[in-house]
C-alpha cells in the first residue's frame, strides 16, 4: 500500500503511517501465524470415521476437506464426509 501511494498516487507517506491508518480503518492482512499447526488442547478431538472401514469400490467414500474457515472470533476447521 505504501509503494502504491508513493509511486502511483504521488503521496509522501511512510510505511508506519500507512500501517496506522489501515489499523484505524480495521483493515488487516490475513496470513498464517506462527505455530498454526500446533494443536489447541482446549478443542475437542473428533474420531477418524474411516478407521476400520474397508474401501472396496469406487465412490464408496467421498471426502472434502476445507481447513481454517475464518470466523468472527477466530478460525474453525471444517471436514465433511459421506458414506454410501
Amino acid at each position: 500500500m505504501t509503494v502504491y501511494l508513493q509511486k502511483d498516487e504521488g503521496y509522501e507517506v511512510g510505511k508506519d503511517h500507512v500501517r496506522t491508518l489501515l489499523r484505524r480503518m480495521g483493515i488487516i492482512a490475513l496470513f498464517p501465524k506462527k505455530n498454526l499447526s500446533r494443536r489447541n488442547l482446549a478443542h475437542k478431538v473428533y474420531p477418524y470415521l474411516l478407521k476400520g472401514v474397508a474401501i472396496v469400490r469406487v465412490n464408496q467414500v467421498w471426502s472434502i476437506d476445507i481447513t481454517y474457515v475464518r470466523l468472527a472470533r477466530g478460525f474453525a476447521y471444517l471436514d465433511a464426509q459421506e458414506f454410501q
